[in-house]
């Protein structure tokens, strides 16, 4: 007996065209690996046979075949309508079995892979009788009303591991194979498509422009379902060659077009992938699936080009991955995480007044290096563009936000909280609370404008993935990973309101400078966070390079330290952001017991609030930011959008209910007034 072979099932109403992909991905999987094709036309006896085709398909091909046995079983005689002949399929290193039916309930534990290809109806009636011709058409309608009753009491079309819209334009197949590499089942068997998938060679041209990044993006991106703008709007306001001009010399602007372009939405332990029509669900953790398919070096910066990204994944992590670090299981609305793959993307150099462009070759890489380029030239005309035309315009009615938590509810938590700390459950509690209003005709894009003109940070992004769209300004730096393995992490812990009387605003400076409070809830994070890099770094190479630093942006002061490692040679990455998320600032400490205080403190989850915004790019490097003053638009499954702030501070043993409220309504103010809303009573 042979060693049982790997067993692709293609799935489809007829006329999906999933003969001619099953041939086509025969005829490619054949240049490294023995092959074997069914086709579940040849056993169906019938045009009223579907589901006695699929009985017999299960017990005389699927289970002997599984078993790594020859399959002998009994073809129909079409021209007869008859039994034909005795057949036999040989065990291959790779069996593909097309058909309607391939992938039905009974065969499912039977396979290692179920596709589901879809095309429109028309579409299939008009394929089906072109390849039968008049054979067929008597018999449409019956073999549909076959397939619509299998499939109303079958759940293929929702259980299969990849779903795929085939267009028949020669693009299913190459998608096809992309989203089979994503699936654990098959790593193994097509490791050789996976080494030839990792020859990447990177494109990239330099122009000495400064186009306005707005008008660049939406001239680009506008359009996008699925794009990112990772934007250091702060950068004119910190040129040279300071600390905080070095966190924002760099801008990454991308979507998820052309041939490599990838999205992936991750909830609850699924994590699913989309590349152009196919689409492929995994179910395990995900940083797991993150290890996969980032943390090597798949390609070096080009020459002259000092930034990190080398294109790769840019998106969001949401709050309650914390379940994979050590937290508890919560359900949130928004995605757990939200990626799209860049294939090629606009890199703007702040300090240097240049522009990148960085394409993975491809046969569509120079046009979009064309495109790019004039889209570069028209955004460097002068003015400020669309970030002037619109950063000033109204975003819509202020929204009504209402909290999750009153005034008294929320000094009630506080209260608890320092209850949790007298009886040394924790040290340092970080409590939130989330804001909540209908999004009505709020347009994030321009509210996005608006912030980014308003509080200008090093960190601020702009994300949209479908209807899910995040505006932030956020200052603060999760964890960065260079190429080279070199970490760090700047905590934020420590907050003051900005004045516009400057005797007033440098006093504000000095008080939090001086205040034991906040150097003392700073430190307890910086210690955690030296705690988070150990796990992956080099023994002894963790330091604290600046300690309870203040820095001012423009509605707020706030103080900030400097964490820095090296990690470990042959350290997995993925792993090494697992380790230190989420961030200590936004948990506390000790941060696996504090997180399971918050779970029962706060009244629901956080979403994407408290995740991390960033990329993991093709050269192994991460730079990732903390999700603060972020405004978030999520579908709310009625039909409408549900617009939410979250909100937060640090509690300790010596906070004042009235001092942290008041805390919690200074970091929202410059959001809400940028859209002319106020803080709930």
């Amino acid at each position: 007996m042979t060693p049982a072979p790997v067993i692709i099932a293609l799935d489809g109403r007829s006329g999906a065209g999933k003969t001619t992909l099953a041939v086509e991905l025969a005829a490619r999987l054949r240049q490294h690996h023995k092959v074997s094709l069914f086709h579940l036309e040849d056993i169906y006896p019938g045009w009223n046979g579907l589901r006695t085709g699929i009985e017999r398909y299960v017990a005389t091909v699927l289970t002997p075949l599984s078993q790594g046995t020859a399959a002998e079983w009994v073809s129909w005689d079409w021209e007869r309508h008859y039994d034909g002949g005795p057949n036999v399929t040989l065990p291959a290193e790779i069996v593909i079995v097309e058909g309607v039916g391939a992938g039905a309930d009974a065969a499912r534990p039977l396979v290692d892979a179920v596709v589901w290809v879809e095309a429109p109806g028309d579409d299939r009636r008009r394929r089906a009788l072109t390849r039968d011709g008049s054979t067929y058409e008597p018999y449409w309608d019956t073999w549909a009303a076959q397939e619509e009753e299998w499939l109303s009491a079958d759940s293929v079309v929702i259980d299969a591991d990849i779903q795929i819209q085939n267009p028949a334009d020669g693009s299913a197949l190459d998608q096809l194979l992309q989203a089979l590499m994503y699936l654990p089942s098959l790593a193994a068997i097509l490791s050789p498509e996976l080494s030839s998938r990792r020859g990447l060679q990177l494109r990239s041209e330099k122009i000495d422009a400064t186009p306005d990044a707005a008008q660049l993006f939406e001239s680009l991106y506008g359009s996008s379902t699925n794009a990112v703008w990772l934007d250091s709007s702060n950068a004119a306001a910190v040129a040279g060659r300071s600390q905080a001009a070095a966190r924002s010399r760099f801008s990454i602007l991308a979507d998820d077009g052309g041939t490599f372009g990838q999205s992936v939405l991750h909830r609850s332990g699924a994590t699913r992938v989309t590349a152009g029509s196919a689409t492929v669900t995994t179910s395990g953790p995900f940083f797991r699936w993150l290890d996969s398919v980032w943390g090597r070096r798949a390609l070096r910066a080009p020459q002259g080009y000092d930034g990190q990204f080398t294109l790769g994944w840019l998106g969001c992590l949401g709050y309650e991955l914390k379940r994979e670090t050590g937290g508890n299981d919560v359900q949130s609305d928004t995605p757990d995480a939200a990626l799209l793959f860049a294939g090629r993307a606009v890199v703007l150099d702040h300090r240097e007044r240049t522009v990148w462009l960085l394409a993975l070759e491809a046969p569509d890489a120079g046009d979009w290096l064309r495109e790019a380029r004039a889209a570069v030239v028209r955004a460097s005309g002068g003015g400020d563009g669309v970030g002037a035309v619109v950063g000033a315009a109204a975003v819509g009615a202020a929204p009504e936000f209402t909290s999750r938590d009153s005034a008294t509810d929320y000094k009630r938590k506080i209260a608890d909280s320092q209850h949790q700390i007298s009886e040394g459950n924790s040290y340092e509690i970080c409590l939130t609370t989330t804001l909540e209003a209908p999004a009505g005709d709020l347009d994030p894009w321009s509210s996005y404008l608006a912030l980014r003109r308003r509080n200008p940070a090093p960190f601020a992004s702009y994300l949209r993935f479908g209807g899910l769209e995040i505006a932030s300004t956020s200052p603060e730096r999760f964890l960065r990973i260079l190429s080279d393995g070199g970490m760090r992490a700047e905590p934020i812990k420590g907050t003051r309101g900005r004045s516009a009387d400057p005797d007033a605003d440098a006093a504000l400076r000095q008080e939090l400078e001086t205040s034991l409070k906040d150097r003392a809830e700073n430190i307890m994070i910086v210690d955690l966070l030296r705690n988070d890099l150990s796990h992956f770094a080099i023994p002894g190479s963790v330091t604290v390079s600046r300690l309870c630093a203040i820095e001012s942006y423009a509605t707020v002061h706030q103080m900030v330290s400097t964490v820095d490692a090296h990690l470990r040679p042959g350290a997995p990455r993925a792993e090494a952001v697992a380790a230190a998320f989420p961030a200590g600032s936004m948990t506390g400490a000790p941060k696996i017991s504090t997180m399971d205080i918050l779970d029962q403190l706060e009244s629901g989850p956080r979403g994407i609030y408290s995740g991390a915004i960033g990329y993991f790019s093709l050269n192994a490097a991460t730079d990732l930011a903390v999700v603060i003053r972020t405004l978030v638009v999520n579908p709310d499954g009625e039909g409408g959008r549900t617009l939410t702030l979250g909100v937060g501070g640090a509690i300790t043993a010596d906070s004042v209910a009235d001092d942290e409220y008041e805390e919690i309504r200074t970091k929202a103010f410059g959001v809400l007034s940028t859209l002319g809303a106020d803080f709930p009573d």
